[in-house]
């Protein structure tokens, strides 16, 4: 499989004040087109901050991301958006949908960004629903949805504008061991039934032993899991 996505070398410090914490000290990874790939370690080590930059969502301190052989960070902050809007699914651990929008609604909101007619934007939301089991629940509210319906609304959300990398931060971190597989399992069966690929940074170590492989943030890098 060739790469997808590589990380090199990758830093990020924040300041406060006078002070400076450095909470990614030289991250280096790769990631292959088709491959589940799992980011483990305790809250607080940074893998939401490293999920941030492989998503083009924030910038490093210094390294770079290779997305297809590109340097994602040579492009202006439009490219940058549209690197996100084309190339990049995101799915959160609280969901991050809209309430007073129906699933729907919330589904197609990506294809609308990308100024795809209303009605295709529809058609293909309303497919990405039906692909992870919600074709019942379209005009549903997400106060009228499971929690793991809701996660399951937000990945619709995040393949509908048809993405090659998917970054997922504690997917399952906010619902119960039952349906915490029923979500991982929904992702392998996404990776074969699309080829997508996805980088999901979990505490769950039985869950990540499901992906291909994984790497544990630790002291600020990354090293090969388990």
């Amino acid at each position: 499989m060739s790469e997808l996505l590589a990380a090199r070398d990758l830093e990020k410090e924040y300041r406060g004040g006078p002070e400076v914490v450095r909470v990614l000290k030289g991250v280096s990874l790769g990631v292959s087109q088709g491959e589940v790939v799992a980011l483990v370690g305790a809250s607080g080590v940074g893998k939401s901050t490293l999920l941030h930059l492989l998503g083009a969502l924030d910038r490093p301190t210094a390294g770079e991301v290779r997305f297809d052989g590109e340097d994602i960070f040579s492009r202006s902050d439009g490219g940058l958006a549209r690197f996100r809007r084309t190339e990049i699914g995101f799915v959160f651990q609280f969901y991050n949908l809209l309430g007073e929008m129906t699933a729907l609604e919330n589904a197609m909101l990506p294809g609308l960004l990308q100024r795809l007619p209303w009605e295709d934007a529809r058609a293909r939301a309303a497919d990405a629903l039906h692909e992870v089991g919600l074709g019942d629940r379209l005009n549903h509210r997400p106060g009228e949805l499971s929690g793991g319906e809701q996660q399951r609304v937000a990945i619709a959300r995040a393949i509908v504008h048809r993405p090659r990398l998917v970054l997922a931060d504690e997917p399952t971190g906010n619902l119960d061991p039952k349906t915490s597989e029923v979500i991982f399992d929904l992702f392998l069966r996404l990776q074969a039934e699309r080829s997508l690929t996805f980088v999901i940074a979990t505490h769950n170590q039985d869950l990540a032993r499901k992906c291909d492989r994984g790497y544990r943030l630790l002291d600020g890098r990354a090293v090969a899991w388990p």
